[in-house]
């Protein structure tokens, strides 16, 4: 199987679907967030009619920051829109509509941007789609292309089903990291509750006594209270095999 959604596309891939099913697959592998932000990117830059540079730009508090880009120029336009405060991708973020103006050579949306974006970059048309997960305005997918007028109505269409898709992709990786923390974390609480009940039963002391016990042990060797819980469980079962 190719290794990411734009590798796909170019050797028979589905398209949209190809790229789908591809991200639903990283989400089930486990793959970090990274790897699935860098995916959406590089399918969204080779998909989308037009767009030859693609990014992902997510608020964080009051920050905007790039977690992902097709390449160089796509971050460069992002660090532009956040230097000059004007730009699709933060209009996008706090508006449903799609931003788009595929002349920047005539935008009157972001004048500032538009200089800048032409004087020091080849793109010419920017476009912007709101990213929604759990019912929050995250980011936004940023598309842009090199020459004026590449942007059209069937582009449009295309880069709101691929936003759509990460929007679905990275709510399941959401859902999915939780529930591997509260499997990871169920399993730490049985371990150090199993270890409180051994130190409790061959030391004959009480709880409170034996949790303490475990949680100097932990901050004098400097090991996770878990760790030092597992080497409790690991030495009592030695000690019956």
């Amino acid at each position: 199987m190719p290794n990411d959604p734009s590798e796909m596309t170019r050797t028979g891939g589905d398209g949209p679907s190809a790229v789908f099913a591809k991200l639903a697959e990283m989400v089930y592998n486990g793959d970090d967030f990274a790897q699935v932000y860098q995916a959406i990117c590089d399918a969204a830059a080779t998909l989308v009619p037009g767009c030859a540079h693609a990014s992902l730009m997510l608020k964080e508090n009051d920050r905007h920051v790039t977690v992902a880009a097709s390449d160089d120029i796509a971050a460069q336009v992002d660090a532009l829109e956040r230097a000059e405060q004007e730009g699709p991708c933060l209009d996008a973020i706090e508006n449903d509509a799609p931003q788009v103006e595929s002349e920047l050579a005539r935008s009157t949306q972001w004048p500032r941007l538009a200089r800048r974006a032409i004087a020091e970059t080849p793109v010419r048309g920017a476009a912007g789609f709101r990213l929604m997960i759990r019912g929050r305005k995250v980011g936004a997918l940023n598309l842009f292309s090199d020459n004026p007028g590449e942007f059209t109505d069937k582009s449009i269409d295309q880069a709101i089903l691929i936003t759509a898709f990460a929007a679905v992709t990275l709510t399941a990786l959401h859902e999915h990291q939780e529930a591997q923390t509260l499997r990871e974390g169920l399993a730490s609480n049985r371990e150090i509750g199993k270890a409180i009940g051994l130190l409790m039963a061959f030391h004959d002391i009480s709880e409170g006594r034996a949790f303490d016990l475990l949680r100097k042990t932990s901050q004098d060797m400097n090991i996770k209270l878990t760790g030092v819980a597992r080497e409790v469980i690991t030495h009592h079962n030695s000690k019956f095999d």
